[in-house]
């Protein structure tokens, strides 16, 4: 690589987004070779859901810059304009080499925009995935506005291949968020226990989110899942949903919850305490990626409600269940009974880091050309 430092801008907008390029950010802040920048934005800056620039913040990260690009849940496309406005600006400020941009949010699809069109290299990390909601038609957009893919596995890849996307392009590097999962920094139970006030011994996590294209049964939806909860003897570690169109309707059932002693809720957990919390939980219930993605590499038990992970990777062990009161309770009267295997590398071997720098500190990323070609299979 030539001797210049290149300036690398990583975009964040949720808590779920920063727990996947972190390990990315840290490596990339020890090498002499680059400069970084964080734009934070979207949930990190809100109140309801826990402040998370805070975690941001405890990184001691050199360059970070919030921007609030909030308007209304109901409103993503007014969010995507803000958000464009605020990072294109910024981008004037610092001149980035490139844009890392993560999954399939709104603020994603305001960074492969400003990049591609501010004639800035976009890098899209976990492209080439499925997931059957609005987000999937954010996270191929994305694929489409950016010149660089971290695939998170060869399925993945091939799919972007399959959008015309360029080989030389395309870079398997896992799920980022593996590296945090198997890192030895980890707090152990007991602290992360203490620090959440969580009294109960054996407890199960909720994360339910709204899923924007069935806004208009989410309210029943979030009843149904939240009154078998509620009849439910186990104990449970709550999560707040992200903030997408729906999510008031999630938070309004979750409140009713708030003085049964099974339940404890938060607005959000710092990432390593929920992995913690996460691998020693009895089982996962809800429609959270973690559930796809970091839960089979724990070997916990999930019960996937609903059709938000309906076509991202299929695990065998996984319980799907639709959004009726007798599916779920169904599954809740299995699952302490209910035996997984341990996933071992559907999304990489935990050195996404590693791949990301050596794929960075090579000349031929920085050759790609800009002006994108499709190539025909």
């Amino acid at each position: 690589m030539s001797s210049n430092i290149k300036k690398i801008l990583f975009l964040t907008g949720t808590r779920a987004d920063f727990g996947k390029i972190k390990s990315l950010i840290q490596t990339l802040e020890q090498d002499q070779d680059f400069e970084v920048f964080v734009f934070v934005t979207g949930m990190h800056l809100q109140e309801l859901y826990g402040y998370t620039l805070i975690e941001i913040e405890r990184c001691n990260f050199k360059n970070v810059f919030t921007f609030e690009n909030h308007t209304h849940e109901t409103t993503m496309d007014l969010t995507l304009a803000r958000t464009i406005e605020g990072l294109s600006n910024y981008c004037k400020n610092i001149n980035p080499d490139m844009i890392v941009v993560h999954g399939d949010r709104v603020e994603t699809l305001a960074g492969a925009i400003v990049g591609s069109l501010n004639n800035i290299l976009v890098a899209h990390i976990e492209g080439g995935e499925v997931s059957g909601t609005v987000d999937e038609l954010i996270r191929h957009s994305v694929t489409k506005l950016s010149h660089i893919h971290f695939a998170s596995n060869e399925q993945a890849a091939k799919r972007l291949l399959q959008m015309g996307e360029i080989k030389e392009s395309v870079f398997t590097i896992g799920s980022p968020d593996i590296d945090i999962m198997f890192s030895n920094n980890l707090p152990d139970l007991e602290d992360a226990r203490k620090y959440y006030g969580i009294s109960f011994e054996n407890y199960a996590i909720v994360m339910f989110h709204p899923v924007t294209t069935e806004f208009n049964s989410m309210k029943e939806y979030a009843s149904t899942f939240v009154n078998c909860l509620s009849k439910d003897n186990n104990n449970y570690v709550v999560i707040f949903p992200n903030n997408d169109l729906g999510s008031q309707f999630i938070i309004d059932e979750f409140d009713k919850l708030k003085n049964n002693i099974r339940f404890r809720i938060f607005p959000s957990l710092r990432f390593e305490y929920f992995l913690t919390l996460l691998k020693n939980s009895q089982f996962i219930i809800g429609n959270s990626s973690a559930g796809i993605r970091e839960a089979p590499y724990y070997g916990i038990p999930i019960i996937n409600i609903g059709t938000r992970q309906q076509n991202r990777a299929v695990h065998a062990d996984i319980i799907n269940v639709d959004y009726s009161e007798k599916e779920i309770r169904g599954a809740l009267s299995i699952i302490n009974s209910h035996k997984v295997q341990t996933s071992l590398n559907d999304f990489g071997k935990g050195n996404s880091n590693e791949l990301f720098l050596q794929s960075l500190k090579k000349n031929d990323i920085w050759q790609l050309n800009h002006q994108k070609q499709f190539r025909d299979i």
